[in-house]
């Protein structure tokens, strides 16, 4: 049998093949209309139609990686774990896949992701034993053992595929993650063959995906690869230190955890749904700040290998020097906030839960309103009556002026004129994939505007930042209301 680096080498070659194979034919075949999945939304950064489907490349290059364990040349004791591995994550990877063909809705996914979730603990990959950190001792978790793994795994799948919002970012970071688990099962068993095959997928992919990207792996590729992080990672720390099997891999993902919890504090305060898509996430705040797309994927990816090499320190003091390690990584980040040009912005905490604070009512008078907005959308006539509905709840919400174009339907409704439109904020949006359809929000910067007062219905939003969230609510709502009335008609604006 087969040992050492030359298994690695040639399994992560066939995934690599297979992988890079299967999204050639789908780039092939993405040409013919309605291929590529459902239609681009409106927090989605690139401006073309790109496929989402990179995600069963992926999913074929494990295929053959745990099979060719299973049952060819690489079998080993662990294989009926192989097993459960392959066949729970290509379940995690349908319930992505599904929701890009068809949205299937936030509360829908939750529920499938914890009942797979909870497969894999009754199938044996669960976390039963936790390890004391700085001593070794270990406690049995017992009762909290399922909970405990279902967060765990759920935390995983959702953490991925939170950062696949940039071009090469999940793809990327999630290569470092199989590096490193690769080099966590040292046995040569189920975690680091496994590990190696999806690193050999992962180059195939990433040849396809870094910027400019041709193909996305799409919520089947992220919620397969944060799923398969999380069952190895369990299944590693069975063989060694539970609690640096388990600590090691959340220093690579330091990017993802602490941009998912700045944007959980964030939507929290505002009153904004927390799982709601927006674009301030890290990588987009980069963007905005001028740099290209490759330049953040290789930021990101210099920033993630620092982590990655303190996860490999982690794993190999069994967890002794966490302290120092997580010191180290608090002053890496520190320093590459002060890198950018945004950093007092995401980390000025005070200055953001105050504003937040002064208009949570606000925020959430505009999600009543954007809720029945889309509600709408399902019920009024016609395009002309939908586009009278945004004007109202732009009017309730306290704009200066809202105007829509919509093929051939041009609404506006205006307030108070001003003497200066410098005096005034602006937001435009765009339908997906529609450059000629779009709505355009202002408001006046501050009560007085020359030598005229604006009454007090109109000045009560008062800061640029919540008018770009009240802005973005509205044009959330008109959209998601126009393609409901589409669905519903059968019908489509010309374009």
């Amino acid at each position: 049998m087969m040992t050492g680096f030359n298994l690695f080498l040639l399994i992560g070659a066939l995934s690599l093949g297979i992988t890079a194979g299967s999204i050639a034919l789908i780039l092939h075949f993405s040409r013919k209309p309605k291929f590529g999945g459902r239609e681009r939304e409106l927090h989605h950064t690139h401006q073309t139609a790109i496929p989402r489907l990179g995600g069963i490349g992926l999913a074929l290059g494990f295929i053959a990686s745990a099979l060719a364990f299973r049952f060819g040349v690489f079998h080993t004791d662990d294989a009926d774990e192989c097993t459960n591995i392959l066949v729970l994550s290509l379940a995690m990877f349908t319930l992505g896949l599904w929701d890009d063909l068809r949205t299937i809705g936030a509360k829908r996914k939750l529920i499938g992701q914890i009942i797979i979730a909870s497969g894999a603990y009754y199938s044996g990959i669960g976390i039963h034993i936790a390890s004391i950190p700085f001593g070794h001792e270990s406690m049995d978790l017992r009762l909290w053992a399922w909970p405990v793994t279902v967060i765990w795994l759920v935390a995983m799948t959702n953490l991925i595929n939170l950062i696949d919002g940039v071009d090469g970012l999940a793809g990327g970071i999630s290569l470092m993650l199989m590096v490193l688990l690769a080099g966590l099962g040292t046995q040569g068993g189920c975690v680091s063959i496994l590990a190696s095959g999806m690193i050999g997928a992962l180059l195939g992919f990433l040849w396809f995906n870094f910027p400019p990207a041709r193909i996305y792996m799409g919520d089947g590729g992220a919620y397969f690869l944060g799923f398969l992080i999380g069952c190895l990672t369990i299944v590693s720390s069975h063989k060694g230190t539970v609690f640096a099997a388990l600590i090691a891999p959340l220093f690579v993902m330091a990017l993802p955890i602490l941009d998912t919890s700045m944007a959980i504090v964030r939507r929290g305060i505002q009153g904004l749904p927390l799982f709601r898509p927006d674009r301030k996430h890290i990588h987009h705040r980069m963007l905005d700040s001028g740099l290209s797309r490759r330049n953040v994927v290789l930021g990101a990816y210099a920033f993630t290998a620092f982590f990655l090499l303190l996860g490999f320190v982690a794993f190999w003091t069994h967890g002794e020097h966490l302290p120092i390690l997580a010191g180290f990584g608090t002053l890496f980040i520190l320093l590459a906030a002060g890198k950018l040009s945004f950093s007092r912005e995401w980390l000025g905490v005070g200055h953001v839960l105050g504003n937040s604070l002064s208009a949570r009512a606000k925020i959430q008078y505009a999600l009543a309103q954007t809720r029945w907005l889309i509600l709408e959308g399902a019920h009024c006539r016609d395009l002309d009556s939908l586009c009278e509905d945004t004007l109202f709840a732009g009017r309730k919400i306290g704009f200066r002026s809202v105007s829509i174009k919509l093929a051939d339907i041009e609404k506006k409704w205006q307030q108070t004129p001003v003497d200066n439109e410098k005096d005034c904020w602006t937001f435009r949006q765009c339908l997906p994939g529609r450059p000629d359809s779009y709505i355009e929000i202002t408001a006046v910067t501050n009560i007085e505007s020359g030598t005229k007062m604006i009454s007090p219905s109109e000045s009560h939003i008062l800061d640029k930042h919540t008018f770009e969230i009240l802005s973005d609510l509205l044009a959330e709502g008109w959209a998601k209301a126009v393609a409901k009335w589409e669905r519903k008609s059968g019908n489509s604006p010309s374009k």
